[in-house]
């Protein structure tokens, strides 16, 4: 046994957010910790890394055969603790290989760092994992998902015996997966133990030796994952059966919303990044978009939004109002929302209230002359709090201390609050719980059965399959392939995202 915890409690104001948690950790294991957001599992790990210092909780852990009383990440580290969080720990501003040697850069005589080695080491060790990345490229001009892996690159470079990894795939493509779980079992096989946080049964099941299921801030079972099944899993989590996982209903469309015809982008720098994108999406639709990292998904959305690239060639209409070259304050008034797949950066104001960020871009509903009606605002918030099944305190809670799954409900109640006729979402589900991911898939039924039209960007093929009506797949900044619902298949899907074949729905 590498760690222990025993009886682990700890409070917040108004909030038991661990209640009696018992977890061990044997070396050479994969041991994955399995429950909706809320659940109490990042807490746990927050506790386990030093962040809840020692004296903050009731119960004990040990680290070896004795008890660990850590007061910082630093203490964890010490002890061979590495995590990797689910929000981002990256500075844009600096390289990969400085982000990766930060505050550990190795140092030549007189205490100057020596940088030849910093990037030397960075690219052997990016070799060794097999991420293909420049050492030298800013971490800020990188996508979500290939920051995750120079966060997992980060923390696999120091001498750790515990690795805690949370929701380390929430954003990587399918490849890149298979590139980290071939890391993980490599390292199991070298005797390194890992917590495994991922919402991703699949993976769960590949990848675990033993899983433990939280629910409530309670540590519910641990069981050998040979022994257990997904449906059980599902079943422990949220405390019920869950019978159909994409509950799309049927949806009868109405005419063109959104018309985009042949629509060429080009980057910041001037090169071309999207190429004669057309697509029609009528009121009542879900039209899925996939396609491989980098494929263009998220910069077709932020283009749209008015918030990335310079348009070289066609024209993108809302209800056959042109919104060529219109900013994002005037694409949001004329109806058509963006719910970013990097939340923390775009969709939120991490340290402010939920009141505060849920009303943000609705501000003028509530002005009359300058000012903002106070007790009007309040109760717009109060209602789409309630509707959208918020889990915190109040309107009064901070938004930063939320799970992600309750992030992702305020970021969409600020954008649903606007009274858009079209919806963006990147990546709705990224990083949530089963839990959670039925409350979105709902909301979309919601949104569908009132009319509006749905643009969904999903990673995962069994939700872009389950929860579109049609689907157009990306590759290399080209429309790959375009499906019917009926015509949709993983294997076709992804033919069409690495270019192999084209499929005229």
């Amino acid at each position: 046994m590498i760690l222990s915890a025993q009886h682990l409690t700890k409070k917040f104001p108004g909030v038991i957010a661990l209640k009696d948690v018992s977890f061990d950790l044997r070396a050479g294991e994969i041991h994955a910790l399995c429950g909706e957001n809320g659940a109490g599992k990042s807490t746990l790990i927050k506790l386990l890394s030093g962040i809840h210092p020692h004296g903050s909780y009731e119960g004990r852990f040990e680290v070896g055969e004795k008890e660990a009383r850590f007061h910082s990440i630093s203490d964890a580290a010490r002890e061979g603790i590495a995590v990797i969080y689910q929000e981002l720990a990256l500075v844009n501003e600096m390289t990969v290989a400085e982000n990766i040697f930060l505050g550990s850069e190795p140092r030549r005589f007189g205490g100057f760092i020596d940088w030849p080695k910093i990037h030397r080491e960075a690219k052997l060790l990016l070799d060794r994992f097999k991420v293909d990345l420049d050492p030298a490229e800013r971490v800020g001009s990188l996508g979500v998902g290939q920051k995750q892996l120079v966060e997992i690159v980060k923390a696999l470079a120091k001498d750790s015996k515990i690795l805690i990894l949370d929701e380390p795939t929430a954003a990587l493509a399918e490849h890149e997966v298979l590139i980290l779980l071939d890391i993980l079992k490599d390292l199991r096989a070298r005797g390194m133990a890992c917590v495994y946080i991922s919402h991703k049964l699949d993976e769960v099941f590949a990848i675990s030796d033993r899983i433990t299921v939280i629910r409530d801030g309670s540590s519910i079972l641990t069981k050998e994952a040979k022994a257990m099944t997904k449906a059980e899993v599902i079943r422990h989590m949220v405390g019920r059966e869950i019978t159909d996982l994409f509950p799309r209903r049927a949806a009868t469309p109405g005419a063109t919303v959104l018309k985009v015809q042949d629509l060429s982008v080009k980057d910041e720098h001037g090169l071309p990044r999207l190429h004669d994108i057309s697509f029609d999406l009528r009121a009542g639709e879900v039209l899925g978009i996939g396609g491989l990292m980098g494929a263009g998904r998220t910069e077709l959305l932020m283009h749209l939004f008015g918030a990335w690239g310079r348009r070289s060639s066609g024209q993108v209409e809302l209800n056959g109002f042109s919104l060529d070259g219109l900013p994002p304050a005037k694409v949001l008034r004329a109806g058509l929302a963006l719910v970013s797949e990097d939340r923390r950066r775009y969709g939120l104001v991490i340290e402010q209230e939920i009141g505060f960020n849920m009303s943000l871009s609705s501000l003028g509903q509530f002005s009359r002359a300058g000012f903002v009606n106070r007790s009007e605002e309040t109760l717009r918030n109060q209602e789409y709090f309630k509707n959208l099944r918020v889990k915190a305190t109040g309107l009064e809670a901070i938004v930063g201390r939320l799970s992600g799954g309750n992030q992702q409900k305020v970021v969409l109640g600020k954008a649903l609050m606007t009274g858009p006729q079209v919806v963006m979402l990147d990546e709705p589900t990224r990083g949530i719980d089963v839990g959670a991911k039925l409350e979105i898939y709902e909301l979309i039924n919601q949104l569908t059965a009132e009319g509006k039209a749905v643009l969904l960007v999903s990673s995962e093929l069994p939700e872009l399959i389950g929860m579109s009506d049609r689907i157009l797949m990306l590759n290399e900044g080209r429309i790959g392939g375009s499906f019917t619902r009926a015509e949709a298949t993983q294997e076709k899907l992804m033919e069409a995202a690495m270019g192999q074949t084209m499929t005229a729905a």
